[in-house]
């Protein structure tokens, strides 16, 4: 890879794994409108991919490291029963994309090299951030995330298993689940970037070494300054958004849900009218 496109992925994958705009929507995406499709439909392009993931989770582990002292502490300290019952929906809220993921593994990577599946579902994400919007204005926000059910929690973590699909955001999509659930915005946030770390650090463990075997030295050279550049990028993409739902409770995700739907149908016309030509 150039180093051009190197910074490019690293800066898109920092901003769109927080942004509620699906981060592997546009690794699919990019490659297509800048016509990078030798590397994109290369064997090492998901665990490079998954390798920029690894900068991200650093970064969100490093931004809520105070949160993830308290609620590992609480597991030892037996009045802190609010931090032990948040550690333990977080638990349950993960099993479900760590499941799924492993058993339709193969059929959802099928899914990398079609910019045109990417952009549908990326609108349909627009959609979804429009109706969690809705939701919210029509809720008030009552709950924190200790109040949340285990059996709520599951449902959420079913719900992140749509962002295996290249188009739909993991951000987005556990948001709008949080406030159905009647959390507010900055809360919705805060479980949703809590629940990502130990899916993005677990995808890590399992893509990364593939990209150690069959990556070149440039290769793995690649892959880690990219990680690092998005981890950068990511934790500034992080303190913006907390501070964002934190002081907007209005229509917050509507900006991100008319970007997605603008994209999404720019990038399947031209995939439509490039198809029979």
């Amino acid at each position: 890879m150039h180093i051009l496109q190197v910074i490019v992925y690293a800066i898109m994958q920092g901003i769109t794994e927080l942004f509620p705009i699906s981060s592997v929507g546009h690794a699919v995406i990019l490659p297509y409108v800048f016509n990078w499709k030798q590397f994109s439909e290369s064997d090492v392009f998901l665990p490079f991919v998954v390798m920029l993931h690894l900068g991200t989770g650093i970064a969100l582990l490093l931004y809520f490291i105070k949160d993830w002292i308290r609620l590992i502490a609480s597991l030892f300290i037996r009045h802190r029963r609010n931090e032990r019952r948040q550690l333990l929906l977080i638990i349950v809220a993960t099993i479900p994309a760590a499941i799924i993921g492993k058993l339709f593994e193969t059929k959802l990577q099928a899914l990398f090299p079609s910019a045109l599946s990417a952009s549908i579902f990326l609108i349909v994400n627009g959609f979804v951030l429009f109706v969690a919007d809705a939701m919210r204005r029509r809720r008030r926000a009552t709950k924190q995330l200790s109040d949340l059910s285990y059996g709520r929690a599951l449902i959420i973590g079913i719900v992140q298993t749509f962002a295996l699909i290249p188009g739909f955001s993991r951000s987005g999509i556990t948001m709008t689940a949080g406030l159905s659930s009647g959390m507010s915005y900055e809360d919705s946030a805060r479980f949703s970037f809590l629940l990502a770390t130990p899916v993005i650090l677990g995808a890590a463990v399992l893509e990364v070494p593939k990209l150690m075997h069959a990556g070149s030295p440039q290769m793995i050279h690649d892959g880690l300054l990219g990680g690092l550049i998005a981890g950068i990028v990511a934790i500034l993409a992080t303190a913006f958004l907390m501070r964002y739902f934190r002081t907007s409770e209005v229509r917050a995700l509507r900006p991100f849900g008319w970007y997605c739907i603008v994209v999404g149908v720019v990038v399947a016309i031209m995939a439509g009218v490039g198809a029979h030509f």
